[in-house]
This record gives structure tokens, sequence and C-alpha cells, in this order.
């Protein structure tokens, strides 16, 4: 009788366990297919528009309840780009991005809520050395689509905006001429792994 309990615990457990594990997926990020656009205004006449590259990290995905759902990601500063190589160059200086003391930027979500269908993830930045919390509106996850390879993959798109003084970002020019407020914008394609 006893071993009956014993093996019965035991099963009960892997099976809870296993039901546990198939409900969190994970999911790459393709840099390939994913990038960071932002806008900033410039003199208070004009909005600069620019993008970051390299974008990678991981999805754990909870398909029974999304919001128990995390991530984690990075971009490289290197990868800057306004269209403009002199801006670019500057903004990969120590004025902006020091993007050779500072490489990469990345975020860690924090909390994923739902409210009413609209999805609102919460996370630390890190930029320039500084951690802030952001919170983006998030778009998505589009319908998963499989290949002929047979890999399977989604997406989704957030927004937010920043202050770039809370990052101690281009601290030497004021707002009047470079604006505070830093608007951007993230498309994210994921492989299902």
């Amino acid at each position: 009788m006893r071993n009956r309990f014993f093996v019965a615990m035991a099963l009960a457990t892997a099976t809870l366990t296993g039901s546990a594990l198939a409900q969190t997926t994970t999911w790459a990020i393709d840099p390939a297919h994913s990038s960071i656009n932002f806008e900033v205004r410039h003199m208070g006449v004009s909005n600069v528009h620019g993008s970051l590259g390299d974008v990678s990290g991981t999805l754990l995905y909870n398909e029974k309840d999304i919001t128990k759902s995390t991530v984690e990601a990075s971009a490289s500063t290197t990868t800057v780009s306004t269209g403009v190589e002199k801006r670019d160059t500057h903004l990969k200086s120590p004025d902006f991005f020091d993007a050779t003391k500072f490489p990469k930027l990345s975020f860690k979500s924090t909390s994923l809520s739902n409210a009413g269908g609209q999805l609102k993830l919460t996370g630390d930045l890190t930029l320039n050395g500084v951690t802030k919390s952001v919170t983006l509106d998030v778009d998505g996850p589009a319908p998963p689509q499989t290949d002929q390879k047979g890999v399977t993959r989604s997406g989704f798109s957030a927004t937010g905006k920043l202050k770039r003084s809370d990052f101690g970002f281009g601290s030497k020019f004021p707002s009047a001429v470079v604006g505070d407020d830093i608007k951007f914008s993230i498309d994210v394609e994921v492989d299902k792994k």
C-alpha cells in the first residue's frame, strides 16, 4: 500500500512537472529580422530618425498565461544609423552612446500585464551603464507560422518613450538642441527553439 502511494505521488509529480514545462516555450530573437527605431526632436523644429540593429535575446513564452512570459534582449550601439555618417559617428562617441565603452544596450523584463487585450511590458533598460525601468506597449505576438524548413516563427512590436536625461545620455546638449523625449519602436521576429 505504501509503495503504491509513492508510485502515485511520483507519477503525479511527473505529470505536473511535464504540464508546467509544456506551458512555456523558448523563442530566440532573429537579428536579421529585428530592429529598434527611434525619433528625437532636433532644435525644436524637426525630428531625427534612426535605428539600432544586431538585436538578440530570448523570449520565454507562457502559452497558458502570457503575463507570465519574460524577455531578455540586447542591441548593438555600434550599429546606430541615422543616414548621416557624421552624425552616426558623433552618436557612437562618448557624447551619446559611448559605443566603445558600452557596445550594447540591454533590456530585461520585470512584468507583463494584459488590460483588456493591451499588453504592457515593463523592464529594466540599461543604456550607457545606467539602468532604469521603462514600460512598452506591445502589439502581438503574431500567430506562429512554420516555414518549409520546419522553423516556427512569430513576432511582435512594441513602442515606448524615455527621457534621455534619465540615462545621462547626451547630457552636454540641452533639450532645446536635442529633445529630452526619445520615442522608440521595436520590431522583433522570434524563432521557436
